[in-house]
């Protein structure tokens, strides 16, 4: 256990994001027992340009223009700052000498915030906590110098052209410089060992709903049919294979095919929106979810494979099987984890056949309760702990180098 350390926490996701968010999860979890700064990625100007409407962008506009503070404090132990400087917007600039020029100089506007947050704060001989965000906060780990800097990687992000096109070249030279290196799966530890021999596998926690009796089924669910086959998360084009879910609901059209999340453009014009036996039901509350899960009869993870999945833990799998539910999910590198508890499939075939198969498995008591358990073993406290254990080696190799020196 790590206590009474001050950890500023920066990355890609914001604080007010309304999905489920690993990095929000572990500041909640390091602040249990330490000091934490979390730092919302600052604005930048395409950002503030074509985003303009949105309540997040209108909420940074008004904290650089000082209309509203921007240093929050959520409680005694954990704060939140909403930058207040606009950057530039520089990852579509070439070479990367000139997007390097322009970068650091958007780092020193950024960590200018910062240190000004960690003076008021009083946040000395500190941790930094990078998660997945190779932009930035490139130089934040020279401008503000914390005794421990950490990168937490949880996503293969090169899969994406934005993270790809600065990333081939930003992404290792992040990886060689910082302390150590974290990563959410067996994948991408593998992936960052490449450049740092201080990559340590620290699993993934999830959000545990309470036991299954105690959800009713919600309303909107009430008139479905059954057999329902249902997904919860946001559905993005980039991971989910709308082509299979195309050819699930065509070649078993008595099936109910239920999907509870944010739609992204690509799939708010798919031509899943005309087949009857589709129920797009939208966003949800994260405290609603697991009664829409419990009211699944099948869950699945419709996921491409592509670089992007390959490594990626699904923790939504994790919450299916928190409540015991029959899941189908394609074969990846990540799943094979957990192959023993959720039916795996290969090509978009054998996905069919493993639904039926699931829809056919009659109840036994064993299975699910070993599908709960096995899911409640990946919490926020031991993914933490895990961390923990990696900084605190890390810290008492640099001491013992340091005094070598």
């Amino acid at each position: 256990m790590l206590k009474g350390q001050c950890i500023i926490v920066v990355g890609q996701q914001p604080w007010d994001i309304d999905i489920g968010s690993n990095c929000k999860d572990i500041a909640l979890e390091f602040s249990k027992d330490n000091r934490v700064l979390y730092v919302n990625a600052p604005l930048d100007r395409i950002t503030a340009i074509r985003r303009a409407g949105e309540q997040e962008v209108i909420r940074r506009k008004r904290v650089i223009r000082h209309q509203e503070e921007g240093l929050l404090k959520v409680n005694d132990r954990l704060f939140v700052l909403y930058p207040d400087c606009l950057v530039e917007s520089v990852n579509w600039l070439k070479p990367y000498f000139l997007f390097d020029f322009f970068n650091r100089f958007n780092n020193k506007k950024f960590a200018k915030v910062i240190a000004h947050a960690i003076r008021l704060l009083d946040f000395t001989d500190f941790i930094l906590f990078n998660d997945n965000e190779i932009i930035k906060c490139f130089y934040l780990q020279e401008l503000l110098k914390p005794k421990l800097s950490v990168y937490y990687s949880r996503d293969y992000i090169l899969g994406t052209p934005y993270w790809r096109r600065q990333g081939l070249i930003a992404e290792p030279k992040m990886l060689e410089k910082v302390d150590l290196c974290v990563a959410n799966s067996a994948y991408l530890k593998k992936y960052c060992k490449q450049y740092n021999p201080h990559s340590y596998d620290v699993g993934q926690g999830c959000w545990l709903p309470e036991p299954a009796q105690e959800y009713v089924t919600p309303a909107d669910m009430i008139t479905i049919p059954r057999p329902i086959i249902g997904y919860v998360g946001s559905l993005q084009s980039s991971r989910l294979d709308m082509e299979l879910l195309l050819k699930i609901v065509a070649s078993k059209p008595y099936w109910q095919l239920v999907l509870v999340g944010p739609e992204d453009e690509q799939f708010k014009s798919s031509r899943l929106h005309v087949c009857a036996n589709v129920h797009f039901l939208g966003s949800k509350y994260q405290q609603e979810l697991p009664a829409y899960v419990n009211a699944f009869d099948v869950c699945i993870n419709p996921q491409l494979v592509n670089p992007l999945t390959i490594g990626n833990y699904p923790r939504k799998i994790d919450e299916y099987l928190a409540l015991g539910k029959k899941v189908v999910a394609m074969s990846t590198d990540a799943m094979l984890l957990f192959k023993e508890y959720v039916y795996l499939a290969n090509n978009q075939d054998e996905y069919i056949e493993k639904i039926t198969e699931a829809l056919s498995e009659s109840f036994n008591l064993e299975r699910v309760k070993a599908r709960m358990d096995f899911a409640a073993s990946h919490t926020w406290s031991n993914s933490v702990s895990s961390i923990y254990r990696a900084m605190q080696q890390r810290l008492s190799e640099l001491v013992r180098k340091n005094k070598k020196e």
